[in-house]
């Protein structure tokens, strides 16, 4: 990407932004701090500086994770039908933040890479283009909402209970889905500044509402109406809704890195353009993930509805594992992003490094829970006797995989940092559709649903193969190079 802003005109505020001119004082306070987050992501210790902008994003991560667990505790107690609705809900969930994270992550990684150049009229454009791709994406799925809920729901089961439950949920996910996609990119924006602890305070927030209105909307408590599945989708529309107008507020009046106004705006192509050159394989990832869970929900259906249930609560209990290293991802990819721009190779690889090492451990815990423990964790949902066979089988044989997907995730991470996401959708489709499917069904062909499981592990080796030879290539073609040019000019 070539980017032609110039620095004396960013310096002087003249592009642009004419409308929105500042005084000498504020914009020399706002140059300072500039500098002050530069000497941070370029100069503070890496291990330091990683670990304060991860903590924050693992903690929000985690609140996340624990309110996605408690909201199928209450479901599970309506009905088991509405679990097993709620679990087949995820694949256009998952569409639906597919797009939201792989919009987030061209935004993340433009917008910390022009900071490091010193590019900031440049990082505000992609701000406001962000923001203007969330209603966007807002725009589509409430279209999906009033349209392809029943279908959707129909394809998968002709169970009326399931299908009665599934669209009442689904339906108000998606048509409210304004709320998840502004979070998403305000809280994208305040990440790609170094502002994590902000993101912090809005995910905890909005996790917190959601995990106060769950039981009193679920169950009619305090004299109002019981909703049912209805009331835990309600409530967790509130929760994004709020946390969305937080980070705005967060962003206009603490974060002077970037500067938010949408007045005279006009979508600027190439930069779009941009955002998704880096996000669309994000984007394609996670998509995949969805047409994934879809398939997999169709082969065990075969088995019994349980068996689905069963595979939405392993989606529920591995995000505790998963979600503090997407949270560690968050606090990554801006350190390499930036010092990419900055030119700094040696702190780039040392992030990666301890990144992966941190990710590791994480999912090692996981590990331990899940073949330890795995009957108290399904008695969570209220297992039956059925679901506690199935279930505990399940995680056991799933979570040999976790410490693979540890290396996957944050080497992944890296060649999203380095606007090289491409690879990551590769390796994504090779593992989900290539091989985890494939071999799901082949499994399945056996007549015990106890065998589908170890097409999980089976794609985690291929896709830690597959990762292996891209971050080879992309070592060799480009971050070995870094710094070369620069330091023969300065010979």
């Amino acid at each position: 990407m070539s980017y032609d802003n110039n620095n004396s005109n960013n310096i002087n505020g003249t592009d642009g932004y004419k409308e929105a001119a500042v005084t000498e004082d504020k914009w020399e306070e706002k140059m300072t701090e500039a500098v002050e987050r530069e000497n941070k992501m370029g100069v503070l210790p890496v291990n330091k500086l990683l670990v304060t902008m991860s903590l924050p994003m693992i903690a929000s991560m985690l609140v996340q994770a624990l309110y996605n667990i408690v909201d199928s505790i209450f479901v599970a107690r309506v009905a088991e039908d509405a679990l097993t609705a709620v679990s087949m809900a995820f694949p256009l969930q998952t569409l639906m933040i597919a797009l939201a994270g792989g919009t987030g992550v061209g935004i993340n990684a433009i917008l910390s890479k022009s900071l490091g150049e010193r590019e900031y009229e440049r990082a505000s454009k992609v701000a406001v283009n962000g923001i203007f791709l969330a209603g966007v994406s807002f725009l589509l799925f409430l279209v999906i909402g009033l349209t392809v809920v029943k279908p959707f729901y129909i394809s998968q089961t002709d169970d009326p209970e399931i299908i009665g439950y599934g669209v009442q949920y689904l339906t108000i996910i998606l048509t409210c889905s304004f709320g998840i996609f502004g979070q998403f990119v305000f809280e994208r924006l305040l990440t790609s500044t170094g502002r994590t602890l902000l993101t912090m305070i809005t995910q905890g927030t909005g996790a917190i509402i959601n995990l106060i209105l769950d039981p009193i909307l679920i169950f009619g408590l305090l004299g109002l109406p019981k909703l049912g599945v209805a009331g835990a989708a309600i409530a967790t529309v509130a929760g994004q809704i709020i946390a969305a107008v937080l980070a705005c507020i967060f962003n206009i009046t603490k974060n002077p890195d970037i500067h938010i106004s949408l007045k005279g705006f006009k979508p600027d192509g190439e930069m779009i353009g941009n955002i998704y050159k880096i996000g669309v394989p994000s984007i394609i990832m996670q998509s995949i993930g969805s047409l994934m869970v879809y398939i997999m929900n169709k082969i065990l259906i075969g088995f019994s509805s349980t068996a689905v249930a069963v595979f939405g609560v392993y989606f529920k209990l591995q995000s505790f594992t998963f979600m503090p290293v997407f949270g560690l991802n968050n606090g990554m990819i801006p350190i390499v992003a930036f010092n990419y721009g900055a030119e700094n190779k040696e702190r780039m690889m040392k992030t990666w490094k301890l990144a992966w090492i941190y990710a590791t451990a994480i999912m090692l815990v996981g590990v331990v829970l899940f073949e330890a423990v795995p009957g108290p964790l399904l008695l969570l949902f209220d297992a039956s006797e059925d679901m506690l066979r199935i279930g505990s089988v399940a995680l056991r044989i799933i979570a040999i995989h976790f410490p693979v997907a540890a290396y996957c995730i944050v080497t992944g991470s890296m060649f999203q940092a380095l606007g090289t996401s491409v690879y990551s959708m590769i390796t994504s489709i090779m593992r989900q559709i290539v091989v985890l499917i494939p071999a799901a069904f082949l499994l399945s062909l056996a007549g015990n649903v106890d065998y589908v499981w170890w097409s999980f592990p089976i794609a985690e080796v291929m896709s830690a193969a597959a990762t292996t030879f891209f971050f080879k290539k992309i070592y060799d073609k480009t971050i070995k190079h870094i710094g070369e040019q620069k330091t023969a000019g300065e010979i």
